[in-house]
């Protein structure tokens, strides 16, 4: 199949997905080797602050950025993936609970990956976060994945 086969068809947005639940998954199990194979060499973060993180350091605190103690609930929820030509935008919602000194604190955050298909893979070249004011958040009826204490729970959800 060549590129603009499989960039017009229903697979590439499936291979998407399946990328972002790998994505996920690196996050969960702290795995950097992993994660450097999803990310192009210019790949870099906005942050939720405006501040921008290059691949070098976010790979750095990617090893130790999920602790199953602190984030003891985490969803993937209200994915919705977009192609245009070779670029495809992956955007979801998570919800965690952060428990600190005894107290759960719940919010949600949502994402959005840039990828970009070259050379026959996708590779993510941009990740963008922000917060999700209370009045945004999508509801339960969209969660995909469910993690408790860094165990995913039951079967994946998607369609």
């Amino acid at each position: 199949m060549h590129d603009t086969d499989y960039l017009n068809s229903p697979r590439a947005l499936v291979d998407l997905g399946a990328i972002n639940d790998h994505f996920i998954e690196n996050f969960i199990r702290n795995d950097v080797a992993s994660h450097d194979r999803l990310l192009h060499p210019r790949f870099m973060v906005v942050n939720a602050n405006g501040s921008l993180t290059d691949r070098a350091t976010y790979l750095q605190r990617w090893a130790t950025g999920f602790d199953p103690d602190v984030i003891v609930y985490w969803d993937v929820r209200d994915e919705r993936i977009t192609l245009v030509g070779n670029v495809g935008l992956v955007r979801s919602t998570n919800k965690q609970v952060v428990r600190r000194d005894g107290r759960d604190i719940a919010s949600m955050s949502i994402y959005t990956d840039t990828y970009i298909f070259q050379d026959g893979q996708w590779r993510c070249i941009q990740a963008q976060i922000t917060g999700v004011a209370p009045q945004n958040e999508p509801g339960d009826e969209t969660i995909k994945t469910i993690y408790l204490h860094g165990i995913r729970q039951g079967p994946d959800r998607s369609g």
